[in-house]
C-alpha cells in the first residue's frame, strides 16, 4: 500500500546513480553528432556521405537488436553483471573508434558501442531498487537525463572538437564508460531480490500482442520517424552551417545553444496546455505538423544561414514536444500487464530509427544532395501525420501502483473488478504473482481514499 509520497534515500540514490549511467552512455553516443560530418571529410572513405551516415547511425542497429536480449539476460545472470559487460563493450568500441584511421574502422567502433545495449538491464535494476509507487518518477529521471544529454552534446560536442578532435571525444567516452563501471560497483545498491516487473521489463510472450496493438503501432512508427529525421539531419546540417556562414565546426555551439534555449522555453506552454485542457491529441498532432513544415522549409531554404537557424529552432520545438510526449503516451496506452514490453518495443523502434536515419541521410545526401534529406524526412513525417490523425483521444490519466499482499488468481480478479468501479479509475490490473495493483486513473476525478480502503495491505 502507498505509505509515503517521498522516495527513500536508497531509492533516490539508485535513481540518481542509474540516471547518471544512462546519461554517461548516451553522452558518448551523441557528442559526435554536431561535428562528425565535418571531421569525416578528412578520413579515408569519409568523402562518401553514405559511410558517414552509417558511422553516425550504426550504433542504433546493434542497440536495437541486443537491448531486449540484454534485458532478459539480466534476469538470469544478474543485473550488474550484464551492465558491466555492456559498459566494457561500449568502452571497447569507443577506444577502437578513437584510434581509427579510416571511416570503416569508425563504423566498427560505433557498432561495438551500440552492442553494449544496457538500457533494458538498467531499467530492470531500477525496478528492483524502487517501489512501484515511485518507479514512474525514477523512470522520468532517466528520461530527463537523456533529453538533457542530447541538448548538452550539441553544445559540448563542438567545444570538445576544438580541444581534442573526434578521436579525443571517442577516447573520452571510453573513459566515461569505465567511470560508469565504478559508479555501478560502488554507488548503486545491490538489490536484495531481483524479480520480474511487468511495468519495467519486456516479456517475450507479450511481444506479438504489443506489436498488433494499433494505437501502440502509431506511436512506435512515430518514434521511428522522429529519429530517422533527426539522425539524417546531422549528416547535412554541420556542412550547411559551414557553407552558408563560413562557420567552422568549433563554433557551431554558438548556433545550437540559442536554438536549444528557445526551443526548450517554447515547448513547455503547449505541453501544459494539452494536459490542463485535455487537448493532448491536438497538441501532439500540431507538433507533428510543425515538424513537417520545418522539414519542407529546410529543404527549400537550406542555403540561407538565418533561414536555416530559424527553421532549426522551429524543428527543435516540435522535436522536444514529441520526444517528451511519445514515451508518456505509450505508458498511457499500454495495458498494465504489457507496459514493460510496450516500452521495450518502443525503445527498439527508436534505435532502429537512429540507424535508418543515418543510413538514409548518407545515401540521399551522397546521390541527391541535402534537400533530398530534408524532403524525405518530410515525406515520412507526412505519412505519420496521416496515421496519427485517426488515433483515439487520449485522456489525462495517471499511472499508479500499489503493493498488495499475496493472493490467489481468483482473489486478484475480484479485487480488479472492485477497483475498476472506483470513481476515476479507468483501468485496474492486479498481478497476483508480483503482489502489485496497477491503476490508470483520471486525475481530475480519482477517489484515492476509496482505492486505499479496498487494497489489502502489502
Amino acid at each position: 500500500m502507498l505509505i509515503s509520497e517521498r522516495m527513500s534515500p536508497l531509492e533516490l540514490r539508485a535513481s540518481v546513480g542509474l540516471a547518471s549511467i544512462y546519461g554517461l552512455r548516451m553522452l558518448g553516443m551523441f557528442l559526435i553528432l554536431p561535428v562528425f560530418a565535418v571531421y569525416a571529410e578528412h578520413l579515408p572513405g569519409g568523402e562518401a556521405h553514405i559511410l558517414v551516415g552509417l558511422a553516425l547511425g550504426v550504433y542504433g542497429l546493434t542497440q536495437a537488436i541486443l537491448q531486449l536480449p540484454f534485458g532478459m539476460a539480466s534476469d538470469h545472470y544478474g543485473r550488474k553483471r550484464v551492465i558491466y559487460f555492456g559498459l566494457v563493450l561500449f568502452a571497447l568500441g569507443s577506444f577502437i573508434a578513437a584510434v581509427a584511421h579510416d571511416i570503416e574502422m569508425v563504423i566498427i567502433g560505433r557498432s561495438i558501442q551500440g552492442a553494449g545495449a544496457i538500457n533494458a538491464a538498467v531499467t530492470a535494476l531500477l525496478a528492483d531498487l524502487t517501489r512501484e509507487e515511485h518507479r514512474t518518477k525514477s523512470m522520468a529521471m532517466i528520461g530527463g537525463t537523456i533529453g538533457f544529454t542530447f541538448a548538452l552534446s550539441l553544445v559540448l560536442g563542438p567545444a570538445l572538437y576544438h580541444l581534442v578532435s573526434i578521436p579525443g571525444i571517442f577516447a573520452l567516452t571510453g573513459v566515461l564508460a569505465l567511470l560508469a563501471l565504478a559508479i555501478v560497483k560502488f554507488a548503486i545498491p545491490d538489490p536484495k531480490v531481483s524479480s520480474f516487473h511487468s511495468d519495467a521489463e519486456a516479456m517475450p510472450a507479450k511481444l506479438l500482442e504489443v506489436l498488433r496493438d494499433t494505437e501502440l503501432a502509431r506511436l512506435n512508427f512515430g518514434i521511428f520517424v522522429v529519429h530517422v529525421a533527426q539522425m539524417s539531419m546531422f549528416v547535412v546540417v554541420p556542412l550547411a552551417l559551414r557553407e552558408t556562414a563560413g562557420l567552422d565546426a568549433n563554433h557551431h555551439w554558438q548556433v545550437y545553444l540559442p536554438i536549444l534555449v528557445v526551443s526548450f522555453a517554447l515547448m513547455v506552454p503547449p505541453l501544459l496546455y494539452g494536459e490542463k485542457k485535455g487537448k493532448i491529441k491536438e497538441v501532439f498532432l500540431a507538433s507533428i505538423a510543425l515538424m513537417l513544415l520545418a522539414e519542407v522549409a529546410l529543404g527549400v531554404a537550406k542555403s540561407h544561414f538565418w533561414a536555416l537557424v530559424v527553421l532549426l529552432a522551429i524543428y527543435f520545438v516540435s522535436f522536444n514536444i514529441l520526444e517528451a510526449s511519445l514515451p508518456s503516451l505509450v505508458s498511457r496506452v499500454a495495458p498494465a500487464r504489457s507496459k514493460g514490453t510496450a516500452m521495450g518495443v518502443f525503445n527498439s523502434f527508436q534505435s532502429f530509427g537512429l540507424f535508418a536515419g543515418g543510413a538514409l541521410g548518407g545515401l540521399l545526401s551522397h546521390y541527391f544532395g541535402a534537400s533530398a534529406v530534408f524532403l524525405s524526412g518530410a515525406g515520412l513525417i507526412g505519412i505519420w501525420l496521416f496515421f496519427a490523425s485517426s488515433m483515439k483521444q487520449l485522456p489525462a490519466v495517471r499511472n499508479l501502483a500499489f503493493h498488495v499482499r499475496e493472493m490467489s488468481t481468483d482473489e486478484a480478479r475480484r479485487l480488479e473488478a472492485k477497483l475498476a468501479r472506483v470513481l476515476g479509475v479507468t483501468e485496474a490490473t492486479v498481478i497476483a504473482e508480483e503482489g502489485v495493483a496497477y491503476l490508470k486513473v483520471d486525475r481530475t476525478r480519482f477517489d484515492e481514499q476509496a482505492v486505499l480502503r479496498l487494497l489489502p495491505a502489502g
